[in-house]
């Protein structure tokens, strides 16, 4: 039998319109005269994917009772009996009801594929297994249920149903997706813009792979070597020089240009493993590109330009970019060149662009090692060949050898010499000059056996034998100091032009720069020591490392900055040639203190304009708004005390409210002020224990109007890890800020959900709304939004409640209200563990 086809309809999110069009291409089939059934659609009381049911063949579902629910869930059985040509399965990633014949809804498709059944279905992206991780971090929201990859991948045929967040959030606002009532919280939770940017982006990115996947496997299966541009992608070709760099951001901008560029770094490495390329340059390169979103890839190859080409054809890439040889004008007699092999051998399909960049034409060279001095092990190997080489050559000569004659004698000696002196250095060839010297006078000059020369010829050889010795030794000597000397002088210019660099940038703390000062050179501990004057103690300015000095006298090595400043260091003696650097770390690790301290002052400097500005507003507050309720209190109290007026019951009795509301008002500004003094000093400790949010957020509301608030806080929300008494006093204060801003005839929306590890509160209020330049300006101390009358606040209960928020560990932030209006968003951490349990809710299970 033939496996049946399956098609996919992929989207971002709920409400994109994958049923609708799965329903739309039922409708098609059977206008072709398709045999066409229902086996399972939800449409979820959307309108318009209900009416698209009409005319289409439904097969009954299956009742299954569950903890005393009925569900219906697709009848697998009643299908394969029905036997369509094509069935529609809505939901791929739906859990069925315990008791169902399959655990999940795939694989009741994947008995009607087997069948010979073609199943037209629908999924979402944040559904698919391998991207759990991932939507969650978007969302907030662990999926539950999921497909695995492998179902989706290997579908015959997948469809993005694609829409952009803004068009989703005004089919959402219209109600087409889900009922009004849930309209508000859904727009602020799920279908937030962010949220479906990245999930749309998410599932664009896998779809293209899947089309990637498709066309390799096309190309692969028809043997298809030529290059189809679908997307660009650039190799660059890197020789491990200093040019890489350059390369790879002109990759980065050419791959910018196009839609969806992908920038490829290889590496041909020869099968030798021998290599002129620096490791660390490489190591460079590989994180430049990996930053610039490319992959790095090294490729065994040696012949350069057909490795190279074979990689790009074989990741079907459209440009490749190189540099311009280095190469010194006279190289080119040996051959074209890699690049312009390359651009010669591209064909049509593949351009090449050969970059120009500061290494050009100045020849390739070596790479020069830092550590050039010769080591212990080779001085050693030196003596060992210069000492010892003449000795055993000279027991091979005699013994074992007929004879060879005294010129080749003489060279084979000089090889001994000049191989100590590779090896070595200057002292084990001067060795091997004079041991060598003294064995062919005694061994090979006539008379034998004897320290004297019958032959002046011989005397000359044996001088031009020393000669060239002693030459060969003192030029190898030589340019191994060279190369050390380069290569310090190397070291020293990084050294101070990454000092330099940072300490400009203002990127390096002092205690940065001290650790720098004591790896650089292996010293124990660095301390930077000053004094106020000649007289004065030294006192430590920083330090880093074991047992730093107290005074300079007590370092091995101490650089002096200015008249009162001094750099000292334990460890070990520094060689003069050290001081020089150490010198500019001292300078830049006085001007690091310096920057230090002026930053703390300007921080002070800052506090103090605070706080005077904090001070003024008070003043203006005490003045104003708290001398408005004692002035009705006073003259409540007068009134009554007056005794030429008889005043009635009524009058006594309103004159009493007058007072009472006087009295709450300036008891509640009182609060407000001494909930703010305890958050500028400090005194706010919170005790953080479990709590149920479903009891803080009701004490919370007793300062408002019964009516004017509507609670939904659901009781399986987790437990949460907070101050009690400090957050029903955030909450208060955010609440009575949206009641006191909302219209009459409007209620204040509070409601609170689970997302991650965190629960939110939500204060709905539809009032006027802040715009977002001023979202943040708003919990600022004295502050009140608009014109807003005085004698309202003092403009410090959005302050405190978010003062309060941050003691507990939570976050405070204003959002606009779908519709109109502002809403604060209260989030709060859950405990960590023990919290309520969750009860399963299969009815909500049911919905993508």
């Amino acid at each position: 039998m033939t496996r049946g086809k399956l098609r996919i309809y992929l989207g971002a999110a709920p409400g994109v319109g994958k049923t609708y069009a799965m329903l739309s291409e039922a409708h098609r089939r059977i206008e072709r005269g398709t045999d066409c059934v229902v086996a399972f659609v939800e449409h979820h009381h959307r309108p318009r994917t209900e009416v698209m049911l009409h005319g289409l063949e439904q097969v009954p579902r299956r009742q299954l009772e569950y903890r005393g629910t009925t569900f219906g869930e697709m009848d697998v059985d009643a299908v394969l009996r029905r036997a369509p040509a094509v069935a529609l399965v809505d939901e791929l990633a739906h859990t069925n009801v315990p008791g169902s014949r399959n655990a999940k809804r795939w694989q009741d498709v994947e008995e009607l594929l087997a069948a010979g059944i073609d199943v037209i279905s629908t999924v979402n992206i944040q559904h698919l297994e391998s991207l759990g991780d991932v939507v969650e971090s978007i969302t907030g929201v662990r999926q539950r249920e999921t497909v695995p990859d492998e179902v989706v991948r290997w579908a015959d045929q997948i469809e993005l149903v694609d829409m952009s967040p803004q068009a989703l959030r005004r089919r959402m606002a219209h109600g087409n997706i889900y009922k009004p009532d849930k309209v508000d919280a859904a727009l602020s939770n799920y279908f937030r813009p962010g949220n479906l940017t990245a999930l749309r982006e998410l599932a664009l990115l896998w779809v293209a792979d899947r089309v990637d996947e498709y066309l390799n496997a096309y190309r692969s299966e028809h043997q298809v070597s030529t290059i189809w541009g679908s997307r660009e992608r650039i190799v660059v070709g890197l020789t491990g020089g200093p040019e890489g760099r350059t390369l790879i951001r002109r990759a980065a901008r050419l791959a910018e240009k196009g839609a969806g560029g992908e920038v490829l770094a290889v590496y041909i490495s020869r099968s030798d493993g021998l290599t002129a390329a620096s490791p660390k340059e490489l190591a460079v390169q590989r994180t430049l590109v990996e930053d610039l979103g490319g992959t790095f890839h090294q490729v065994v190859g040696d012949d350069i330009p057909a490795a190279l080409l074979d990689f790009a054809r074989g990741v079907n890439a459209t440009q490749i970019v190189l540099g311009v040889s280095r190469r010194r004008s006279w190289q080119y007699v040996f051959g074209p060149g890699v690049g312009a092999t390359v651009a010669r051998e591209s064909g049509p399909d593949l351009d090449v662009h050969l970059i120009t960049h500061d290494e050009a034409g100045k020849g390739r060279g070596l790479p020069v090692a830092r550590g050039a001095r010769l080591g212990r092990s080779r001085v050693v190997g030196g003596w060992l060949v210069g000492v010892l080489g003449p000795v055993l050559l000279t027991l091979l000569l005699t013994s074992f050898t007929p004879d060879v004659g005294l010129a080749n004698d003489m060279l084979l000696f000089l090889t001994l010499t000049v191989a100590a002196a590779l090896l070595g250095g200057l002292f084990p060839a001067l060795a091997s000059a004079v041991v060598g010297s003294l064995l062919i006078n005694w061994y090979f000059t006539p008379p034998v056996h004897t320290l004297t020369i019958a032959d002046p010829q011989n005397i000359v050889a044996i001088a031009i034998f020393v000669g060239v010795a002693v030459s060969v030794a003192s030029v190898v000597d030589l340019a191994a100091r060279r190369t050390h000397l380069a290569a310090r002088l190397r070291a020293e210019s990084e050294i101070l032009s990454f000092l330099a660099g940072n300490v400009l940038r203002g990127e390096t703390t002092l205690e940065a720069l001290l650790e720098r000062v004591r790896e650089t050179f292996a010293m124990e501990s660095v301390a930077l020591l000053e004094r106020g004057g000649e007289t004065a103690p030294w006192t430590c300015a920083g330090s880093v490392g074991r047992r730093p000095a107290g005074i300079p006298e007590d370092a091995d090595v101490d650089v002096p900055v200015g008249d009162h400043m001094a750099l000292a260091l334990r460890g070990r003696v520094l060689p003069a040639a050290d001081r020089r650097v150490l010198a500019a770390f001292a300078a830049q690790a006085a001007v690091v203190l310096d920057r230090q301290r002026l930053k703390q002052e300007a921080e002070q400097a800052k506090e103090l304009a605070e706080g005077n500005r904090i001070r003024t507003a008070l003043l203006a507050a005490v003045s104003h708004d708290l001398r408005t309720p004692l002035a009705g209190i006073k003259a409540a109290v007068t009134s009554l005390r007056s005794a030429d007026v008889e005043w009635t019951e009524q009058d006594r009795a309103a004159l009493l409210e007058a007072i009472e509301e006087g009295a709450d008002r300036l008891d509640h500004l009182v609060g407000n002020l001494l909930d703010m003094s305890r958050l500028q000093t400090g005194t706010v400790t919170p005790v953080i224990r479990e709590s149920d949010l479903d009891e803080i957020v009701p004490m919370a509301l007793g300062g408002v109007p019964e009516d004017s608030v509507d609670l939904d806080i659901p009781e399986t929300l987790p437990m949460v890890h907070v101050d009690p008494g400090l957050l029903e006093r955030a909450v208060a204060n955010v609440v009575e800020n949206a009641v006191k801003y909302s219209p009459p005839e409007e209620t204040v929306l509070v409601s609170a959900s689970a997302l991650a590890d965190r629960v939110e509160v939500r204060v709905v209020d539809r009032g006027p709304g802040v715009p977002d330049e001023a979202k943040d300006r708003i919990f600022e101390p004295f502050q009140r939004y608009g014109d807003s009358p005085r004698g309202v606040g003092v403009g410090l209960g959005l302050a405190v409640a978010r003062g309060f928020t941050e003691a507990i560990g939570g976050t405070l932030h204003a959002e606009d209200t779908p519709g109109g209006g502002l809403t604060m968003v209260l989030a709060v951490p859950t405990a960590p563990e023990g919290g309520r349990p969750e009860q399963p809710d299969l009815s909500a299970a049911r919905t993508s």
